[in-house]
């Protein structure tokens, strides 16, 4: 492929190229591949489909033969990344990181390639920085500069505390840049401002600085804020495949084509045939997201896990059937009876009884094919209950009465 249609390629589903005429000109060199680096913070046990979109761009750059590095921030985590933060983040103990960093090993290569992924952890160099080593680093940025940072200027102007070590976070994120003397840099969008210190860093240094590449941030299953585990909208690529399928299957129908685009390793011409299909009315919108969830498990789980997961969900919203393999809990008590919000809990269907009261209110919970809203509605002992909240969730619960 030519360095121009590579361009062209790369530069696709992006959001900064910064800038396109550097990135060209590094494509057309023939001395040797690209050093294209992503690093993320070990910070939660799970990726979810949000942070597949910047590994899919990174596989890209993988299979136009460049060199790949996935760097695992097990430094950079203990200090926590600012950006997007009202508030100090706070930081993982390094157990945490550990724990956290291994998941991310196993997980990114559902997408990469293992044998053509470079995989480095920045505590390598970061850890043997002396203090002297660190007061130079500092050095070579300014507090105004760090203050032209969004999320810095927002709370400086709010009056809330900003702490000295979050400055020093994308000085060593930078830093990453020129040990590794990357030539280029992927990031979502929030991730701007480090990734140009790092740009600026290299130059610093003597080096050719690096091009950035920033990706469209994901929004999550309510289509509006950006995905996120904590927000509850998200998709992890270790879910079940039941669960994922049911899940993208609940994705508002103005987020198909983007999920298209952004989330699946799809040619460009089957999304665009996917987009004027459903523009035309010739593709209904439950048939490509019936596509697009058999799509995504396929990549996380296997052909034969979606073909399963679609029979389970048709059996479920299309027949209006009960799951076959509903997990049966039982529960004893010295009562005769039992609250339902209790039943719940102790079923593992919610995390705690409020939870499971604001459920029964919202009529979100049906108990043997009925819907309940009634917060103090008692399960007889010594017989077995369906139970069912939300559209997916079912427990079969036995209820005993013991001594």
């Amino acid at each position: 492929m030519t360095p121009e249609s590579q361009l062209g390629v790369l530069t696709s589903r992006t959001v900064d190229v910064i800038s396109q005429e550097e990135l060209l000109r590094k494509l057309k060199r023939r001395d040797r591949p690209l050093r294209v680096k992503l690093g993320m913070d070990p910070t939660a046990p799970d990726l979810h489909l949000g942070h597949t979109v910047v590994l899919h761009k990174l596989r890209q750059f993988q299979e136009l033969g460049h060199e790949v590095i996935f760097l695992i921030g097990d430094f950079t985590g203990m200090i926590g990344d600012p950006s997007g933060r009202s508030e100090t983040r706070k930081p993982l103990t390094g157990e945490e990181v550990a724990r956290n960093a291994e998941t991310y090993k196993r997980q990114i290569f559902k997408i990469l390639d293992p044998v053509r992924t470079q995989v480095e952890f920045n505590s390598k160099w970061l850890r043997p920085l002396t203090g002297q080593d660190l007061i130079d680093l500092a050095s070579r940025y300014t507090v105004a500069r760090m203050l032209e940072r969004d999320d810095f200027q927002k709370r400086y102007r709010e009056g809330l505390p900003i702490s000295i070590h979050e400055f020093l976070y994308p000085l060593i994120q930078g830093y990453d840049s020129v040990v590794l003397r990357t030539d280029v840099e992927l990031g979502g969008t929030d991730q701007k401002f480090n990734l140009l210190v790092g740009r600026e860093l290299q130059r610093d240094f003597g080096q050719e600085p690096q091009v950035i590449m920033t990706v469209p941030i994901l929004e999550g299953l309510d289509g509006v804020q950006k995905m996120s585990k904590s927000l509850g909208n998200s998709i992890g690529i270790e879910e079940p495949a039941k669960e994922i399928y049911g899940k993208v299957m609940s994705i508002p129908d103005s987020l198909l084509v983007r999920y298209y685009e952004l989330v699946t390793p799809l040619a460009a011409e089957e999304i665009d045939r996917i987009r004027e299909g459903i523009s035309k009315g010739s593709l209904h919108p439950r048939a490509a997201k019936a596509n697009l969830a058999g799509v995504l498990v396929t990549l996380y789980h296997g052909a034969e896990a979606a073909e399963g997961a679609a029979a389970a969900f048709d059996r479920l919203f299309r027949d209006k059937q009960v799951p076959e393999d509903v997990e049966t809990v039982r529960i004893t008590t010295t009562d005769r009876h039992l609250l339902l919000p209790i039943v719940l809990t102790e079923a593992g269907l919610t995390p705690s009884n409020s939870e499971a009261r604001r459920l029964i209110r919202q009529g979100a919970v049906e108990v043997d094919g009925k819907r309940v809203t009634d917060l103090d509605y008692e399960l007889a002992t010594d017989r077995e209950h369906l139970i069912r909240v939300g559209k997916r969730r079912f427990r079969k619960v036995r209820i005993l009465q013991g001594g």
